[in-house]
Parts: C-alpha cells; structure tokens; sequence
C-alpha cells in the first residue's frame, strides 16, 4: 500500500551539546526561536515548528554510524533562496557547497556540531523533466549570480526564513541501503524515485523529488547511533488525517516493525536505528 501522496515531513530533533550555541546559530541562519527552556528550544517558521533542539549533557560525539546526513529546509521561491544566500554572506555564515539538481537549487551548511543542513527552492513541477519516464536529478553548477539577483529583486526586507518554509526532506546515513528501501518503501510506502548506485536510495510520496534520502556513505554496515549520541534523535512523517495514520501503522504491523504509541503518535525505528515520529495533521 503507497503511503497518502499529500504526506509531508515534519520538526526534526536534535541532541545538542551547546544549546545556546546552536540557538545562536539557527536564529542567525534564519530560523525563528518560538519557544524555550533550559534544556530545550523549538525553532521554526511561520507558524510552523521547524527544529526541535534538545541539550544533552552526557552526550557523545561519534563517527562512523548511522544517523543525520542532513536536514534539507525549503523556501518558498527562487527569491527567497537568493535573500537567505544574500543574507548568510552578510553575516559570515559559511555556506559549504551549493549545486543545482534540476528540480531544485541547493545550498549546503553544516552547524557548529556537525549537523548537516541543507537550504533549498524547487523548481515548479511543470519544469521537472521525465525522459522516459524517469525523472531527472542531477548535479550541476550553482547559479550564483542568478539566484542573488533573484533575492536582490525582492521589495520584502530580509526578516529570517518566511512563512511557507518547510522542512523538505531527510537525508539519513544507513547501514544497507535493501534494508532501508524495505523499510520506507516497503513497510512504510513511500514510492521509490532513484538510486544512486548501489550507496544511496531516493524516496518519496506523491510524485515528489524526494522525502527521503538514505546513503551508505558513513560506511557499509555502519552501526546504530547510542542513544546518547548528539546529532539526530528523531524526525517526523505527517499524513493527512487519523485514518492515513491507522493505515501507516498496520502496514508496520503487517511487516513486523515494532511499533511505539506516544501522545504525538507512534514511533518506530528504521532497520539502521534511526527515529522516525508519524503522526496525523488532522
């Protein structure tokens, strides 16, 4: 069974080392502080909950497992792109790489901790291409110069990421790439995009790009985060309504994924340990 083509992601969860250092440093990037406390901090856009800091004070650094390769936000246009790319300039916030993908423009960060973090716009659909039948994603050069002349055209004043920025899509480090298509494929129903490969797995609902990425490039067989690992705790897949999230649930019953009942909805792990949160937007 696909899982409900208008599923989209929700807040992602991060264990953190420093708390106000990250908070400092998301807010600067242009994320907006909605709420906090001494051991925690939700950031977001809009009205939307976007990012959800949590400070553990006896975590570790590791390498080498599964877990975040990045987050990806995603703006509502072109113009915004060139705004927040004009903007991280302005306030030295070191962008990494940036690449086009034929159905978007990417610009690539990492945080403080290590965090992978990954600031985009799509292309519309109507401009996605699909020579037979496979839809093209590429990498080719950034347009710089287009991009910004895009943001510097705007007549909006730069006030942080706008409302309408989501959170576009996870891109996970995993273990085996058969297991992790077995889970969001198969046990989950997302729709298989592309492969890279044998290293890495593109997935989606509703004929988009991409909800989830999955890569092997930490390591073939790389182990399970500890639990106290900073870096990613959890993310979150929101389905339209309590009878999509009833259907997600026994389709992870019927593949014999153990499932947990929180107060926000259920959590599940994939096959290489990382979190994932469903639950219903109605």
């Amino acid at each position: 069974m696909t899982i409900h083509p208008q599923t989209k992601l929700g807040p992602v969860h991060l264990q953190v080392a420093d708390l106000n250092n990250l908070v400092n440093y998301y807010t600067t990037l242009g994320l907006h502080l909605r709420r906090r406390n001494s051991q925690q901090a939700v950031l977001g856009a809009g009205e939307l909950d976007l990012l959800v800091l949590t400070e553990r004070a006896d975590g570790q650094r590791v390498r080498g497992t599964s877990g975040l390769y990045h987050f990806a936000i995603l703006l509502p246009s072109r113009s915004d792109l060139g705004q927040a790319l004009r903007h991280f300039s302005h306030a030295a916030i070191r962008v990494g790489g940036a690449s086009d993908h034929a159905v978007s423009e990417a610009l690539y960060l990492t945080d403080p901790e290590g965090n992978g973090i990954e600031v985009y716009r799509d292309r519309p659909r109507n401009e996605w291409r699909y020579p037979n039948g496979q839809l093209v994603i590429n990498t080719t050069p950034f347009d710089v110069e287009g991009v910004l002349a895009a943001g510097d055209a705007s007549s909006a004043e730069w006030n942080g990421f706008p409302a309408g920025t989501v959170i576009g899509h996870m891109h996970l480090h995993v273990g085996n790439i058969d297991a992790a298509e077995g889970f969001y494929r198969d046990a989950l129903g997302f729709d298989l995009v592309t492969r890279y490969g044998p290293s890495a797995t593109f997935l989606s609902a509703g004929g988009y790009h991409h909800h989830i990425g999955a890569n092997t490039w930490a390591g073939v067989g790389a182990p399970p985060a500890p639990e106290n690992a900073w870096g990613l705790s959890y993310f979150t897949i929101e389905v339209p309504g309590t009878q999509a999230l009833a259907d997600v649930r026994a389709q992870l019953e019927s593949a014999n994924v153990p499932v947990t009942e929180r107060d926000e909805g259920y959590f599940v792990r994939d096959p290489s340990g990382n979190g994932v949160l469903l639950r219903s937007t109605a």
